[in-house]
């Protein structure tokens, strides 16, 4: 039997809900704020307990992990994005949002210097999957000390041989750019990379820079940085670098138009049709 769709019935407040308390309730009630409130209590019979513990579980091995991510291997799946992806490497055919949440669990479970390691085994071991785990695994905000997570991201940078890993790495990479601009003069140097996907991830990797809504002098000055990056790249007839650079402005142009439309005005004309159409899409 079908049921009917609609509007569901919102609970209107009836004359009864307002009709006071019986006085001996009242009182009662009364009575009873009155004692709290005049007492030292903290209610410690409902506090949670003090979890000393370790609830998550101890540190996993890098076996544990590689064990862990091949538990959710399936042939097919892994087949099909082989054929896809088109890297030559080991695919397990595990989804990104389990991947995430396995990686969530290690996260709580390893301090800084043990997610680093963690991450460094997962990357060597060129599954594809785990790979993706390892650049998760370093992808937060706040990482305190993070200046072995940078290196071994930016270390991963000349190994990208395919979009998906390299765009994952590139959210990692980007959170500590954020916390530390001064790492933009080591991207610099990427530019002029005979590697494409390295002088692609000068670009990828900067485009938090894009997204700001009220930036601040310094952070103009890294757009403008990128902006003659792209300048110096727009000859480049690879697609991925033609894409990047028009994904790039595409993204700066919805936050700052006047520098996107700058820039194409000057240097437009030499991209590719498709990336000048991209990069134009929003203005």
């Amino acid at each position: 039997m079908s049921r009917k769709r609609g509007k569901k019935r919102v609970a209107r407040p009836r004359a009864a809900d307002y009709a006071p308390l019986d006085p001996a309730e009242d009182a009662r009630l009364r009575a009873e704020a009155e004692a709290y409130a005049a007492s030292d209590a903290d209610y410690e019979a409902f506090a949670e307990e003090d979890d000393t513990g370790e609830p998550l579980g101890p540190p996993p091995t890098l076996e544990d992990a590689l064990f862990a991510l091949e538990s959710w291997a399936d042939a097919e799946k892994a087949a099909e994005m082989a054929a896809y992806h088109k890297a030559e490497r080991r695919y397990l055919g595990v989804s990104v949002p389990a991947i995430e949440d396995m990686v969530a669990l290690w996260r709580g479970q390893l301090d800084v210097p043990g997610r680093v390691e963690l991450a460094r085994g997962l990357w060597d071991s060129d599954i594809h999957e785990a790979r993706i785990a390892a650049a998760k695994l370093l992808t937060q905000a706040r990482l305190r000390p993070d200046g072995a997570a940078w290196d071994l991201i930016a270390s991963w940078v000349p190994q990208f041989d395919a979009w998906a890993i390299a765009d994952h790495a590139a959210k990692a990479g980007s959170k500590r750019l954020q916390a530390e601009p001064a790492r933009l003069d080591e991207v610099a140097d990427w530019v002029r990379s005979d590697h494409m996907w390295t002088r692609r991830a000068a670009f990828v990797f900067t485009l938090p820079w894009t997204k700001q809504r009220n930036p601040k002098p310094e952070d103009e000055a890294v757009r403008d940085e990128v902006l003659g990056w792209a300048a110096q790249l727009v000859e480049d007839r690879d697609w991925f670098i033609q894409k990047a650079i028009a994904w790039w402005l595409r993204e700066l142009s919805k936050k700052d138009p006047a520098r996107a439309q700058a820039w194409l005005a000057e240097h437009g004309e030499r991209l590719k049709p498709f990336a000048r159409k991209e990069a134009s899409k929003y203005l």
